[in-house]
């Protein structure tokens, strides 16, 4: 779920835009997109009739208290058709950034960025704090117009 923060909020910092426009919530452990995580938790609730069933499927590891989702269909390269240059671009960093990476790392950067630090537990996380951390290239203005839905 924080690779789609990253995603998100790198493109925000770049492009002035979110990729999904899901709406981000300040967790314990980092954001979290809420209907990213709605979609994935149908998939656990209900696998025989979620809208991803046919991409996604979770694994419960034994002993860990965590799940595992694991891509049904694999990706290819004609889907990039779906995403604009600057979405593949992003998407390519944030593999790049965390392809090797563990969860604890993950969260860890997280929990560094501006708009994770500047909300409170359960507070939804407004695009426009992205403009407060250094590496973002995009006016808080600019931000709140092409992030609007």
């Amino acid at each position: 779920m924080k690779l789609f923060y990253f995603l998100d909020f790198l493109h925000v910092k770049k492009y002035g835009r979110p990729v999904t426009y899901d709406t981000y919530v300040n967790l314990e452990h980092g954001p979290i997109p809420s209907e990213i995580l709605n979609l994935v938790n149908s998939v656990v609730d209900d696998p025989e009739h979620a809208i991803l069933s046919d991409t996604i499927s979770i694994e419960r590891p034994v002993d860990i208290n965590m799940q595992k989702i694991v891509c049904v269909k694999p990706f290819k390269e004609e889907d990039t058709r779906y995403l604009s240059d600057s979405e593949v671009e992003i998407i390519q960093i944030v593999c790049k950034r965390f392809g090797d990476k563990n969860t604890k790392y993950i969260e860890d950067a997280s929990h560094k960025e501006s708009p994770w630090k500047k909300t409170v537990e359960l507070q939804t996380i407004p695009y426009t704090l992205a403009a407060e951390d250094s590496d973002c290239f995009v006016k808080k203005e600019d931000i709140a117009l092409l992030a609007r839905v």
